[in-house]
């Protein structure tokens, strides 16, 4: 699959998320259900390498693979992301081709004759609509009465364990930090909600890492959502360490789109507007640090800022901003 996040931001969070076993876990020991959660040794869940989803479904599918423990055996936890935007009645049968692949893989690896591990696939929809599909895989068939109980034992039947996010309210979704917030975002999203409070959890943004904060802004700027709203919502949260995120993260933006404009032959007076834009994004991600964490900056010390031109003195300044104790430690450092 490839790893573009403008082209595939659902999959970029999704995947970055839950690839982590203990975000995983913590999810589905709770949404699982079947009791068969209560049956696992999570701390034994482990990723496994691959992918089994069609060519012509990657565009709308991410797919993740577990191996757990249950007592002496292993079994296979095989979840399946949903991300395009309608509903598919046939879903249990991409599931079964994609379950089947995984027991070809297994038997390649193990070698014939092999006992296979059981599969509990899950999928989980993205989609803004609640899904009317049946999770039984016989209910795809329509069977003859005459002859419907030798059909129904000559055809393959399972269940999978289908979580729709639309259907989820904000606070029903559990795991970790990483995982409620990843999923609270992909519920957001196709509904227009990503600014909602629900997303901005403070307890729960200020408990993960820094490079999770800045792939969920990209995710929601890669939505397009308006930026003064973003901007506002960034600074409602008080925080040096998201102020600074949102504005390294708005940078990294600025420089794509520059290389973008220098792929297109628009190379003509770039160094200089690049430095200038440099300057001046900085002193404003500069003011903005400022402001968040201390409240109106004094006019003289604004002046005093609007004459630093060198970048590499406002990228420390900056950097200052996010740990100094007040206003007069970071004057003095001038």
């Amino acid at each position: 699959m490839p790893d573009d996040p403008l082209h595939q931001p659902h999959d970029k969070l999704f995947r970055s998320t839950f690839s982590e076993p203990r975000n995983a876990a913590a999810f589905l020991r709770h949404h699982l259900g079947g009791g068969a959660a209560s049956c696992m040794d999570w701390a034994s869940l482990a990723l496994l390498p691959g992918s089994f989803i069609n060519d012509q479904m990657r565009e709308f599918e991410t797919d993740l693979l577990f191996s757990v423990k249950i007592g002496p055996s292993d079994a296979l936890v095989y979840i399946l992301w949903e991300h395009q935007r309608s509903e598919d009645p046939s879903m249990a049968l991409r599931l079964l081709t994609y379950m089947v692949r995984i027991w070809d893989d297994q038997l390649k690896k193990q070698g014939r004759p092999a006992r296979l591990a059981p599969i509990l696939p899950v999928v989980l929809a993205q989609d803004k609509d609640r899904w009317k599909t049946s999770s039984q895989f016989q209910d795809l068939f329509t069977f003859p009465e005459a002859i419907e109980k030798t059909a129904r034992a000559c055809t393959p039947d399972f269940s999978f364990r289908l979580l729709q996010l639309a259907e989820m309210a904000y606070e029903d979704i559990h795991g970790t930090p990483e995982g409620i917030l990843t999923l609270r975002s992909l519920k957001a999203e196709p509904v227009g909600e990503l600014l909602r409070s629900e997303v901005w959890d403070r307890d729960l943004i200020t408990a993960v890492s820094r490079e999770w904060v800045e792939r969920f802004f990209r995710y929601v700027l890669n939505a397009d959502v308006d930026r003064e709203s973003f901007k506002a919502r960034v600074l409602s949260q008080g925080s040096a360490v998201l102020t600074s995120a949102a504005m390294t993260l708005a940078e990294q933006f600025r420089q794509e789109g520059l290389q973008k404009g220098l792929q297109k032959g628009r190379q003509e007076g770039r160094q200089e507007g690049r430095q200038e834009g440099e300057i001046v994004s900085r002193r404003k991600a500069l003011q903005d640090v400022l402001e968040a964490r201390f409240g109106e900056v004094p006019a003289g010390l604004l002046e005093a800022l609007t004459a630093v031109s060198d970048v590499q003195r406002l990228e420390k300044l900056l950097k200052y901003a996010a740990v100094c104790t007040d206003l007069e430690a970071f004057a003095s450092a001038w």
